[in-house]
């Protein structure tokens, strides 16, 4: 092994100008003062200064050089904790965290007291989650700075997140007696309110309270001490001293619905009676606040709730608030509530039409606003319960009593969603957009809705006025981590068949997570250093399950449906020449001939067009990198993968890159019967029926908390079944006495057809079950189509939604029921048509074509209009020029 080569005085001068040229970003000075060293043959094989000007390559964005120039280094210094050191700091700018660590503990063997390395170390160790060696770093960083803030505070942390509170106390308690104290210092608050935090997390709720008495004139957050001192009074049966300081916590905040719950469970309020009188008490005190009126709503009953919710209802229509009907939604829950209320807004809506009044006898006028306001509730409530029409002729009503409030058109708008058109759906959100364009919200409404409507090109228009100017709208959104937007289009773009452009979509979400998670990296020094260790550790749990978010849930069901598709049907290739041919069978030989070459001379100047714009796109989004690039401690240098929606749509394991997707919806959104669905459709495809019966299971136990997905789970339980009814044979004896073991009880000692039969026969008039039942039964059956298509065109339409009508319609069209399916289809579009009026999917052709040409009608004359209005005006301002 080649010795540690130590340079003389002159040389190490200028070794300590490159260390500083690099903590300065002065690269190129550092590169210069590099290559004098180098340039002496004596020490042109210097290690420590090839892995130096490597890692300023690496920050210039030279990173095949700068690996090439430090693994030289290392090479010829192996002993040298700087070069391994330096070899770390490009695996970390690489997220290559494993070989990092690995990096600096062979660093640490030549030098195992230096104090960079070690804190480089822990953060990485906390970034990976390790925290047994954490632990013993922090304590080696211990020993070494006993007097430095950060010590204690990472020591102590260590054995908190080993869940060794008695130590993490002792560290706390022994750093704590070292601190000055002062009235107002925002630090030791936080010291003070972490340590409460481990001690409450050890269990001792008493030790807890009693640290708060103690040190309360020290802690600065006054709320959030009340705010959980209360938790511990109640916890520990203390009421009395409870009720006082939710008192005092609702004297600061009336509206605060917590407080007031935690106030009756201070109280022992039981009866209905206690309960309200809590709340009448405080009406009085605070006649402005809406909490304490809002709230006995939900356990009043009776005459009482009548009288409570007309004072309250008339008071919100008389202000005019817009979200009365979302605020009072939850009632609707309780049958003998939702008919309380329907019945007194129609008694409302009959009083302000006839007596502009409230009341039955018409004494007070109201003002006319809350006709307005009237409408606009109701409206929302046929809305909700499903009568469209009546949703329509309401909000029509209102819009022609006020026509420039802008929360109508977006509420006609959500109607027509509702409704099942989506196209008039964007129409509303369009005119309320264009009311004012200065408002964001509307502007994502407007987009959401376009994407709903599949028109993705529209809707990036929409946000490309609220996005940055020179940058495409798609790409700025990706780069602002714009999550709902991405869900959105990947739906819309699922929707409309183009599977590559949805991988990549839900690609990019994947990789924002990925994102946050490397971002947390910034956050272990930093909160360390400002004493942030509440929110630090609560960081630190957020991260570990983040991808339990409903953005990743959501982007994540997505992907998986579409790569299992592409399991099922991977994309062929076409030969355009053949399918040009196919569609030109009328012509002459040699027009033919003519038609192939100009077709494939285009092809040829459309790929090298493409090539050349790719090309320009990949230098100006290096420039653009180059740019950009900031030098943290490891001059994050990393390149992403282009994501190329066709070669995504032949990915050569589709079910490989579904399990990437799924494993962390298993491990973190368990308690979701959507991830173990999609689970036994990825583990249906690769044959593993002890990880399919696993699913089913965990979904059967999910189902019978919510029932929310009885059809789609029925679905997995019969093709469970047909599986191990077809494959039984060829699995492991061993595995089926595994699965007949443990097999659940609905469906043991049945065949699929059986067991399918029975659902059928308990669901025969629910069109949803019956479809999923019938689609499965001419899977395993192809014979019973004509059958099953007989039984679904049968099946009564009324009290339908009309969401499974158009399911069991494209099922029909496809020819997933076979020729009579295809048959049947025309009919039963019309006979939905009949109960679903404003659903777009149920109209005719020519009922389209006329709308369209309506449509193009009337922006001809609007724009028609428009020129004649300018040139009036023109005339206008001719005619009014003085008089030379």
């Amino acid at each position: 092994m080649p010795s540690n080569v130590t340079l003389p005085p002159k040389e190490n001068a200028i070794f300590k100008r490159i260390l500083r040229c690099y903590e300065h970003k002065q690269y190129k000075n550092g590169l210069k003062y590099a290559k004098q060293i180098l340039s002496n043959p004596k020490y042109s094989e210097h290690g420590e200064t090839q892995a130096m000007k490597g890692l300023i390559l690496n920050c210039l964005g030279r990173k095949e050089e700068a690996y090439k120039t430090v693994r030289k280094g290392l090479t010829n210094d192996l002993r040298s904790h700087v070069c391994w050191h330096v070899y770390g700091l490009l695996q970390r700018s690489d997220k290559n965290y494993i070989e990092a660590i690995k990096c600096y503990r062979n660093a640490l063997k030549w030098d195992k007291d230096n104090m960079q390395i070690l804190r480089d170390l822990s953060l990485l160790q906390i970034q990976m989650r390790d925290l047994e060696g954490y632990k013993d770093t922090r304590l080696q960083l211990f020993h070494l700075r006993p007097t430095h803030k950060a010590s204690w505070i990472g020591f102590a942390m260590s054995y908190h997140l080993l869940k060794d509170y008695d130590m993490a106390l002792k560290i706390l308690e022994e750093f704590r007696k070292t601190q000055k104290k002062t009235s107002y210092d925002y630090e030791y608050s936080e010291l003070l309110m972490y340590q409460n935090m481990v001690i409450r997390e050890s269990g001792d709720i008493a030790g807890a309270l009693e640290h708060f008495d103690k040190h309360e004139k020290f802690i600065c957050d006054k709320i959030n001490m009340k705010e959980t001192r209360g938790r511990y009074l109640l916890d520990l049966g203390r009421k009395e001293d409870a009720c006082a300081l939710y008192q005092d916590l609702l004297s600061r905040n009336p509206e605060n619905h917590e407080y007031y719950r935690q106030l009756e469970a201070a109280r022992s309020l039981v009866t209905e009676t206690e309960r309200l009188g809590l709340y009448e008490e405080y009406q009085s005190k605070f006649p402005r606040a809406t909490a304490p009126k809002r709230l006995p709503l939900n356990f009043l009953t009776g005459d009482n709730f009548d009288t409570h919710l007309y004072k309250y209802v008339t008071s919100a229509l008389r202000k005019g608030v817009p979200p009365l009907f979302v605020d009072l939604k939850p009632l609707y829950n309780d049958v003998d509530k939702k008919k309380q209320l329907e019945t007194l807004f129609a008694r409302l809506l009959k009083n302000l039409t006839e007596k502009s009044s409230f009341d039955d006898e018409g004494n007070v006028r109201e003002s006319p606003t809350c006709l307005l306001w009237t409408y606009y509730y109701l409206s929302q409530q046929y809305d909700s319960n499903g009568d469209y029409i009546t949703a329509l002729e309401h909000i029509n009503k209102a819009i022609d009593h006020t026509p420039t409030l802008i929360e109508l058109f977006m509420l006609k708008g959500k109607i027509y969603k509702h409704a099942g058109d989506p196209e008039k759906a964007v129409e509303c959100l369009d005119e309320a957009q264009s009311m004012d364009t200065a408002d964001r919200y509307i502007n994502c409404k407007c987009a959401k809705y376009m994407l709903r409507a599949n028109k993705i090109k529209e809707a990036e228009a929409m946000c490309a006025l609220f996005t940055r100017e020179g940058v495409p709208a798609m790409e700025d959104l990706n780069e602002m981590q714009c999550m709902w937007f991405q869900t959105e289009c990947a739906r819309a773009y699922k929707r409309l068949g183009e599977q590559g452009e949805t991988l990549k979509k839900c690609y990019e979400i994947d990789r924002h997570f990925t994102e946050i998670i490397e971002d947390q990296f910034d956050f272990h020094t930093y909160c360390m250093r400002k004493m942030t260790l509440k929110a630090y550790v609560t960081l630190l749990r957020l991260e570990d399950e983040l991808r339990s978010h409903r953005f990743y849930h959501q982007a994540a069901a997505v992907a998986i449906r579409t790569l299992v598709d592409l399991y099922d049907n991977p994309v062929k290739d076409v030969d355009p020449d053949e399918e040009l041919k196919k569609n030109n069978k009328h012509l002459d030989p040699d027009e033919l001939q003519k038609l192939l070459i100009k077709a494939k001379k285009a092809r040829k100047k459309k790929e090298e067009e493409e090539k050349a714009k790719q090309e320009e796109e990949k230098k100006k989004k290096e420039q653009q990198n180059r740019n950009r690039r900031k030098k943290d401690d490891d001059c994050e240098n990393q390149a992403k993968e282009e994501l190329i929606p066709d070669k995504l749509a032949r990915t050569e394991d589709p079910l490989g890159e579904a399990t990437k997707f799924l494993e962390p919806l298993l491990l973190l959104v368990k308690n979701s019967i959507t991830t173990h669905l999609l689970a036994f459709e990825v583990y249906l495809r690769k044959g593993k029926p002890l990880l399919m019966l696993k699913a089913i299971r965990k979904a059967i136990t999910l189902n019978s908390t919510t029932g929310q997905h009885k059809t789609e789970l029925h679905s997995c339980l019969v093709r469970f079944l047909n599986y191990i009814e077809t494959n039984k044979d060829t699995i492991n004896p061993t595995t089926m006495k595994v699965i007949e073991s443990i097999m659940p009880d609905n469906i043991k000692n049945t065949t699929a057809a059986g067991y399918n039969e029975k659902f059928l026969g308990e669901n025969n008039e629910d069109l949803e079950r019956v479809f999923v039942s019938l689609n499965v039964q001419v899977t395993m059956d192809t014979s019973s189509a004509d059958q099953a298509v007989n039984k679904l065109t049968h099946i009564p339409l009324t009290g339908q939604k009309y969401n499974v009508c158009k399911t069991v319609l494209d099922a029909f069209q496809k020819g997933d029921f076979g020729p009579a399916g295809k048959a049947q289809a025309e009919s039963f579009k019309k006979k939905c048509r009949e109960y679903f009026p404003l659903a777009r999917c149920f109209m005719e052709e020519q009922e389209l074509k006329k709308e369209e040409e309506e449509k193009a009608a009337a922006a001809t004359a609007s724009g028609n209009n428009g020129d004649s209005l300018s040139a009036d005006m023109d005339g206008l301002a001719l005619n009014d020029k003085p008089k030379q």
